[in-house]
């Protein structure tokens, strides 16, 4: 092809190509970003303990937010098997869905990867949690979404406590 196409740095086409890499999303190349959950060791004031939510990528923490999973007085009841008894998510991975329209809230839903008898699981604006898990301030949750859509996370890790 005579260099003009695959010239180092010769005329417009090689321009054109640079302008064209530097346009793609910068996440084809970049580590995935995926959030993580976290017991914290804390509490809110009403008691509950808190669980780190936090999105990171190539080892650096892009955000974190203090967040609520099971009722206080049932962090220790069966987190896999009971559905509806109130306890924290279950320890795993999980696929998180996209941001989308929960009437006026927002709602991410959670599919586990691994076998449970509990369902309809995912990230919203609540308080206390029952077993999503809830960020207790909307503008918290409308960060998340915004960061979730950016960085097109699609893996949580639930750590045990």
């Amino acid at each position: 092809m005579g260099g003009r196409f695959f010239g180092a740095g010769k005329g417009l086409a090689a321009a054109g190509l640079v302008a064209v890499l530097t346009l793609l999303p910068q996440r084809l190349w970049a580590a995935p970003a995926e959030l993580l959950l976290r017991p914290s060791g804390e509490r809110f004031a009403t008691g509950d303990p808190i669980w780190w939510l936090e999105l990171h990528q190539g080892g650096r923490r892009l955000g974190r937010w203090a967040a609520a999973t099971g009722l206080k007085d049932k962090q220790s009841a069966d987190r896999l098997w009971s559905p509806g008894n109130g306890a924290p998510l279950p320890a795993g991975r999980y696929r998180v869905g996209r941001p989308e329209p929960w009437g006026r809230d927002l709602w991410v839903d959670l599919q586990p990867l691994f076998q449970t008898r509990r369902s309809a699981l995912g990230i919203h604006h609540c308080f206390p949690g029952v077993g999503c898990i809830c960020l207790p301030q909307r503008a918290q949750m409308d960060q998340l979404g915004a960061l979730l859509r950016r960085h097109g996370v699609s893996r949580l890790q639930v750590l045990q406590r």
